[in-house]
């Protein structure tokens, strides 16, 4: 069975070393996965692969809704389709929070100028900050500032979001209010792969987990299963070490 993303055989390589050992996964249309594993596990390496941030090994395919994640035409149209929220928030400083939603919209789906102010607006006000939406990016505090990249990211009504590690820059008192507004994109019909050391939201959100080691996936479960009884020895060890702390 093939999914709304699917990935086959994929390796990714840097120099010698091999940071994906040949990842098969599936992922269905409206799914949220979260996947977890230790630093250097190939985690954010194997979603940036899924919009072709990162490029992949001849013989790899990944497939976004039916299309060929490969360099060409195509592209476009999966990274228009699939969004992104990264560690850092890369917002444009010298635009207002509202231009910066706008700005893809404009740009990429070539709606007009009022129509992507009001979705802007619409946005803004989902993530529960439009009364923010005149200032600038230097003006927000961090949570801030990653709500307005997920609001960016969802003004291209995309079908896939990707979130690398989002909370993973902020202050412990402003990851909560990131995790809130994911939480509340969680079921509402968008595909959701999630890089996170969130083992909370893991457990409250996935509909599926992937605890990843090695470059390699070692175990998936639903999140009751994967939290309260996995099954692999490196599974078991990583999560005696993050839940204990």
């Amino acid at each position: 069975m093939t999914g709304f993303v699917s990935i086959r055989n994929l390796h990714k390589f840097y120099g010698q070393f091999e940071a994906l050992k040949g990842i098969d996964l599936d992922i269905a249309e409206g799914e949220v996965l979260c996947i977890v594993g230790p630093s250097g596990s190939g985690k954010s390496t194997l979603i940036r692969c899924i919009n072709r941030l990162e490029s992949f090994a001849e013989g790899s395919e990944i497939v976004v809704d039916g299309t060929p994640v490969m360099p060409g035409p195509a592209l476009a149209k999966v990274r228009a389709d699939v969004g992104m929220v990264f560690q850092s928030f890369n917002l444009f400083p010298h635009l207002t929070v509202r231009r910066n939603v706008m700005l893809a919209p404009l740009r990429v789906r070539k709606i007009t100028t009022a129509e992507a102010s009001a979705r802007a607006d619409t946005l803004l006000k989902r993530v529960g900050i439009s009364e923010q939406a005149d200032k600038y990016p230097g003006q927000l505090s961090g949570g801030q500032q990653q709500r307005v990249a997920i609001a960016r990211a969802l003004a291209m009504e995309p079908r896939v979001m990707l979130f690398d590690e989002p909370t993973s820059a902020l202050d412990p008192e402003m990851v909560g209010e990131v995790l809130d507004v994911m939480r509340s994109l969680a079921g509402t019909g968008v595909t959701m792969i999630v890089v996170t050391h969130e083992m909370g939201f893991a457990r409250q959100v996935a509909d599926r987990v992937i605890f990843m080691d090695g470059g390699e996936i070692i175990e998936t479960a639903a999140p009751d299963e994967f939290f309260s009884s996995p099954k692999e020895i490196r599974t078991q060890n990583f999560l005696k070490t993050v839940l204990n702390r």
